[in-house]
């Protein structure tokens, strides 16, 4: 189920930016969920879960070291993965789409602050830190009990709001370099 129509992305969240070599930089997406991070873990690492909210399949749990094959969403795109770090439920760190993704989970009262690390493009953060943030709103939403169905790639782009959200990190990430 894809409920694209009746999603509405969440406000901008704390997000920061960091040069690595190049055009090469670091997203960095801090969000805070009411879900233990026993449970964050999960929809982190387990297939069926990543089906519903991330913008990549994976053949295997994630929840361990080793090579995975993840396919990402929406474009033609398979690559071999290598989870270089799984410390559950707090870090969790492989690569995907040419950079590293880390993961961290911080018990917060009855809640978890995920940290999202990813390497990314200078040209396309904005719209990677769009991307995230929408795909981190689906995520809490199925750990809720609310599934509104995965909105990732082109399909976030059609989302109301995609260009706003676009346009606020775009504008705080100029301010931040």
């Amino acid at each position: 189920m894809n409920n694209v129509e009746k999603y509405s992305p969440s406000a901008e969240t704390a997000a920061k930016v960091h040069k690595k070599e190049g055009d090469q930089w670091t997203l960095v997406l801090v969000r805070e969920l009411h879900h233990p991070p026993a449970k964050v873990w999960e929809a982190l690492t387990d297939p069926e879960q990543l089906r519903e909210w991330a913008p990549f399949d994976s053949d295997r749990n994630l929840g361990s070291v080793g090579t995975a094959t993840l396919s990402t969403f929406g474009a033609p795109y398979v690559s071999e993965t290598k989870v270089k770090r799984a410390d559950a439920p707090r870090a969790l760190e492989y690569d995907w789409g040419g950079g590293d993704i880390r993961w961290e989970l911080e018990p917060v009262g009855r809640g978890t602050r995920l940290t999202l690390w990813a390497n990314i493009d200078r040209r396309y953060i904005a719209m990677g830190a769009a991307g995230w943030h929408v795909c981190l709103d689906v995520m809490d939403q199925l750990l809720a009990g609310q599934p509104i169905g995965r909105i990732a790639g082109p399909d976030a782009m059609k989302v109301d709001g995609w260009k706003q959200l676009t346009a606020e990190y775009s504008k705080q990430f100029r301010e931040e370099t």
